[in-house]
């Protein structure tokens, strides 16, 4: 198995992109494999890592599809609904918390 090419933080040859550049471009990475790396020191630890995908190779982003963006509404809807209360919180509940503010602190309200 060859080494990845290791590039220093931000001088990475045109070509190359992370995830998140790709995103932004309206791409994905599309099942190509990790093609390089950046590397940024830090003095305390070990590098901060980043995997860059070649952008020749990268894909377009699939488009949503009405089924995708039921079950996107329907997550967000849960993330809004007290286990507790059973009730629309009105706000996406505190992982933290795991129940709405009025029934983690009933003594506040």
């Amino acid at each position: 198995m060859a080494a990845l090419p290791v590039f220093r933080w931000r001088l990475a040859p045109d070509g190359y992109a992370t995830r998140r550049q790709l995103r932004a471009r309206g791409l994905r990475p599309g099942g190509q494999g990790v093609a390089a790396q950046l590397e940024r020191p830090r003095r305390r630890r070990g590098p901060l890592v980043a995997y860059l995908y070649r952008v020749d190779l990268a894909k377009p982003v699939r488009p949503m599809t009405p089924g995708r963006w039921a079950a996107l509404a329907k997550a967000n809807a849960a993330r809004r609904i007290c286990p507790a209360c059973r009730t629309d919180a009105g706000y996406v509940i505190p992982a933290s918390l795991g129940t709405c503010v009025p029934c983690a602190y009933p003594d506040r309200c």
